[in-house]
């Protein structure tokens, strides 16, 4: 279906806002030019701020820039590709192939965890540069060290979770685009199988975020309206069409939506029980309607994400909005940087159609 004017006019405002403030600010601020790496957050006034630094965020930095430039910012993407993927592959590579969590600003490992969710932002990080032996090596580490099962689950502290096994999704799926391996295509289905065999509930079907090891949902496990979205459109982009994607992203917005924002978590039963909303929810609601080409829900999740982009300084964002209706007065996140530029990507892919 051809996206209407409003679509492409709106697609057109969230790139300039990219390309013109948030990009060069991201890479000029956001960028430590004397130690290497990234800072984790800048405050509203514009300045970076010092602290401690983990990896999912050089590694979501390298994909965000790689990602720039095949939306064609004309920025140099490549460098600030290459200087976020240098941090990633040397201040927190460990010697199994694997990635530790968190790192001081001059480098000195603070958590030599190897966290899954880390793992799965590496693989991203590399796809965006191609370089698939690397790749390779941290699919095999995460089996050996048997954070990834057989069946696609993804083990991370004794309980099988589906925030990283969903990010492992969103990597494999970039490696199966851009790779030679043979194993990747066979991971995403094997992933893509379990969660919908196992992941749903069959009462609801609204996908559930903690199981034990035997994949019995955890009774108090939260049910995320924004991994609703998140997980129906990466479903959809690996299965072609799937009724129980769509289900997932009808869910997202039926129970999901409160005052024009998707809320960060309901109960089993599907009644809000966080009402608190985080800006990601808001890139996956607008990324979900995009690659259904629902054009009401596009224009619906892009006012709910506006709201947060509505701040003095251009380029960067507020993270946490309130039940009150009230923004949390904190730094802008870099990790966010990633959630907006996959929806203004998903966007741009429809509006190209």
């Amino acid at each position: 279906m051809t996206a209407p004017a409003q679509i492409h006019a709106l697609n057109e405002q969230l790139k300039r806002w990219l390309f013109d403030h948030a990009l060069p600010l991201w890479q000029e601020v956001g960028f430590d030019r004397v130690n290497g790496g990234c800072f984790e957050k800048v405050g509203q006034d514009g300045r970076a701020i010092e602290g401690p630094r983990r990896a999912r965020v050089a590694a979501r930095q390298a994909w965000v820039y790689a990602e720039a430039g095949k939306l064609g910012w004309a920025g140099p993407w490549e460098a600030a590709r290459d200087h976020a993927l240098t941090a990633l592959t040397t201040t927190f590579a460990r010697p199994d192939g694997l990635y530790r969590i968190l790192a001081a600003a001059d480098g000195t490992s603070l958590d030599e965890s190897a966290n899954p969710y880390e793992q799965a932002f590496a693989l991203l990080a590399l796809s965006g540069a191609g370089r698939e032996a690397e790749a390779v090596r941290v699919r095999e580490a995460m089996t050996a060290a048997g954070l990834l099962r057989p069946d696609g689950g993804v083990l991370d502290d004794g309980l099988l979770r589906a925030n990283p096994m969903m990010h492992l999704f969103e990597s494999v799926q970039a490696w199966v685009a851009v790779g030679a391996d043979a194993g990747w295509t066979p991971l995403a289905d094997r992933i893509a199988a379990s969660a919908l065999a196992r992941l749903i509930d069959p009462a609801t079907g609204a996908l559930i975020e903690l199981f034990d090891t035997d994949w019995r949902a955890v009774p108090d496990a939260d049910v995320e309206p924004g991994h609703q979205f998140e997980w129906g459109w990466l479903l959809l982009q690996h299965l072609g069409d799937s009724t129980q994607a769509r289900r997932l992203i009808d869910i997202g917005e039926t129970h999901g939506i409160e005052q024009g924002v998707a809320i960060f978590s309901l109960d089993q039963q599907l009644r809000p029980r966080d009402r608190s909303a985080r800006l990601w929810s808001q890139t996956e609601r607008l990324h979900a309607h995009a690659a259904v080409e629902n054009w009401d829900g596009v224009l619906k999740g892009a006012a709910g994400l506006q709201r947060y982009l509505d701040v003095p300084v251009p380029g960067l964002w507020r993270d946490r909005l309130l039940p009150d209706g009230t923004f949390v007065d904190e730094p802008a996140p870099g990790s966010s940087l990633y959630h907006i530029v996959s929806a203004v990507s998903a966007l741009d892919a429809a509006c190209r159609k």
